[in-house]
């Protein structure tokens, strides 16, 4: 490591350091607005509720909901060669996701928040002998200590955009050393691979996206039906994933659009559904008639919108819904994964601010027929001319599932990549269980 290097990694660590007598108000704080768990506060302080389970151990960190969601099917994989998998998230949603969805043999906890002592807490219980990060979680103590520790860091699904790169650029000072520290990093694309080895990243590799190997969001026939039965004879049009800002030109359009069509109803799912009552007493101060699926309102011929204010039930209306507007676009969020929308047979609409995804939304654009919006006037006009052609709308989602087909592949490629560093993992996890027959499956289930 640089001096350079080794002075901002010491700048960065006197920092947290210093900001340990704050943490307590900012958890507290996080935690009424619902972002963090209060009985389980203490795992951000990098204290372990769950005992560590013997023999070797994968740690896999991911941030949130959609990272969680795209890597769940490596984590079944790497349980399936008989390794337990430690798996770390930092939101409450994705938290609950892992809860119902966690395979058998892996278990979750809160990740420490990045300073030394929790950090170093942290890994002296659980001891992982493999950590893996998804997509751009990059927290300097945490990667530091690993280094330290000897344990190989590697990064999946890894995406670096173009706007995140010209800023990492510009700094200097430590941006080698932090970089220089991970073992391998298996890039979404090219473009992400050459911004990642510019900056230091040592074993890139492009492997592809894993959000296009993950099944559908699941639903249920019956529930899938049932919102089917209360919407039949409207025009429906979905917003998924919104963020604070998108839900006012979502209502203007829908206020446009509903003396063309009068029977349009309106599904707008919160990216983060604590907005709920928020974003309902913004609508209905608008004069929109809205019901509440988290309160158990009905969906009746008056209704507006229909508020999805809950967690992991979009599949269910992008069954339900012929076109929708993937969020996170219209505001500079970055954009949010459209691929469960092509994958359903939905066409699909985003904003222009989708550099967390760029080249899956040139994609769209190019061959898939997505349409980019800029403003409540112009939503209002796309939605109606495709309403008034069923036909057009019902092409835009073919090609919108065509443009997509051709990036398959990557868990298949992220497993290959994997084997050197998972296959002596294995072969020690066998070998222990066949010296402990009687421990190895109960001290593979710390639930």
């Amino acid at each position: 490591m640089s001096e350079r290097s080794g002075a901002a990694l010491t700048a960065y660590r006197l920092l947290g350091y210093a900001a340990m007598p704050l943490v307590p108000l900012l958890l507290a704080y996080r935690t009424t607005k619902g972002k963090e768990d209060p009985a389980r506060r203490q795992e951000r302080y990098g204290r372990a509720t769950l005992r560590r389970p013997a023999g070797p151990l994968v740690w896999i960190h991911a941030a949130s909901v959609g990272e969680t969601n795209a890597v769940l099917p490596l984590v079944r994989r790497i349980v399936e060669e008989g390794l337990n998998v430690l798996f770390t998230t930092v939101t409450v949603t994705s938290a609950d996701v892992a809860k119902q969805r966690l395979p058998r043999g892996a278990f979750h906890q809160y990740s420490p928040l990045d300073i030394a002592p929790f950090v170093s807490r942290f890994l002296d219980h659980w001891k992982p002998d493999l950590a893996i990060s998804v997509e751009s979680e990059i927290w300097p103590t945490k990667m530091d200590q690993l280094v330290t520790r000897e344990i190989p860091h590697i990064f999946v699904n890894a995406r670096m955009s173009e706007r995140s790169f010209k800023r990492w650029a510009k700094i200097e000072a430590g941006r080698g050393g932090l970089f220089g520290k991970v073992t391998m990093a298996l890039a979404q694309s090219d473009g992400d691979g050459e911004r990642l080895a510019a900056l230091g990243v040592r074993g890139v590799h492009v492997t592809g996206n894993l959000k296009f190997d993950v099944p559908p969001p699941h639903a249920t026939p019956a529930m899938v039906e049932d919102v089917r039965r209360a919407v039949e004879g409207r025009s429906v049009f979905l917003a998924a994933s919104t963020h604070e800002g998108e839900e006012e030109v979502i209502a203007a359009a829908h206020k446009v659009l509903r003396h063309r069509r009068p029977e349009l109803l309106t599904i707008i799912v919160p990216r983060h559904p604590v907005r709920g009552l928020a974003i309902r007493d913004m609508l209905a101060a608008k004069g929109l008639v809205v019901a509440l699926r988290s309160a158990g309102d009905p969906i009746t011929a008056e209704t507006d919108i229909y508020l999805a204010d809950t967690l992991g039930e979009l599949g269910i209306f992008y069954r339900i819904a012929p076109i929708a507007f993937i969020g996170g676009t219209l505001v500079p969020v970055g954009g949010h994964n459209p691929i469960e929308a092509a994958q359903l047979n939905v066409a699909i609409l985003h904003g222009p601010h989708v550099h967390n995804a760029a080249e899956i939304y040139a994609a769209l654009d190019r061959t898939g027929r997505a349409e980019v919006i800029r403003s409540s006037e112009q939503l209002a006009k796309v939605l109606g001319d495709l309403f008034d052609d069923p036909n057009a709308m019902r092409r835009r989602a073919t090609k919108a599932a065509e443009a997509l087909a051709p990036f398959t592949g990557a868990l298949d490629a992220t497993m290959r990549a994997l084997v050197p560093y998972l296959e002596p993992l294995a072969i020690a996890a066998g070998l222990q269980d066949r010296e402990h027959p009687d421990s190895a499956g109960r001290e593979r289930t710390p639930r």
